[in-house]
């Protein structure tokens, strides 16, 4: 029996191995330099009251937490590499088409959060998904999201995600965040309630609360 030629496993082993490494540690340089630009930004805030300050925590490698006016946004980078299915309109472009690799990308979550979700441990309270950053190989970047927060996919291959990038997806984020208000829920939403509800509001204010909840979330039209 002839021996079994490995050398072609193990050479696309070797391919993807460290091509998903690359992507891997470029979003990991971009999740420092948004949490870099958030931690700068909290501390230059010029307001010293505890509902105007603005409060950046870096919980973990991979999640940091930015407060304020009532708002907080949550970063949390995903440890995984995805890549685009081929119906998306990113696999179009002809920045994927001369280079393939290109299309494997790191992501970075970004939720919107009511800061007292976390000031009284309310952790039945929703969020919303307000920007998914995806990070390539070549440290391009686009967002996926609301338009304030940032870059769209047309713009993969020449935006590079540095400093000035981190700082504009996070104030983008931060003025998005600001302008999407808290609404009254429909009444009818609300109208009935068991009595665990009632006195868990009375301890610490926990009845479940979103700043649209029970309202459809329109994307880019709010």
């Amino acid at each position: 029996m002839e021996p079994q030629d490995t050398s072609a496993l193990f050479e696309l082993l070797k391919m993807k191995g460290e091509l998903k490494e690359k992507v891997y540690q470029n979003t990991q340089e971009a999740f420092t330099l948004i949490c870099r630009a958030a931690e700068k930004i909290a501390r230059e805030c010029p307001y010293a009251e505890e509902h105007l300050k603005v409060e950046f925590l870096r919980q973990s490698a991979l999640e940091s937490e930015l407060f304020f006016a009532g708002d907080a946004l949550i970063f949390l980078m995903h440890t995984n590499i995805f890549e685009f299915s081929r119906d998306h309109e990113v696999m179009r472009m002809p920045y994927i088409r001369e280079d393939k690799e290109r299309s494997y990308c790191g992501v970075i979550h970004v939720y919107n959060f009511l800061s007292d979700s976390f000031k009284y441990n309310r952790y039945n309270d929703l969020g919303y998904l307000i920007g998914r950053i995806f990070v390539n190989k070549d440290m391009h970047y686009f967002i996926d999201g609301k338009r304030e927060v940032g870059i769209l996919y047309p713009n993969f291959g020449t935006e590079v995600l540095d400093e000035d990038a981190a700082f504009r997806i996070v104030s983008g984020a931060m003025t998005y965040a600001i302008n999407f208000d808290l609404l009254t829920p429909p009444f009818d939403e609300v109208k009935i309630v068991n009595a665990g509800a009632v006195r868990d509001y009375s301890e610490s204010s926990r009845m479940i609360t979103a700043k649209r909840l029970g309202f459809r979330f329109q994307a880019d039209k709010d």
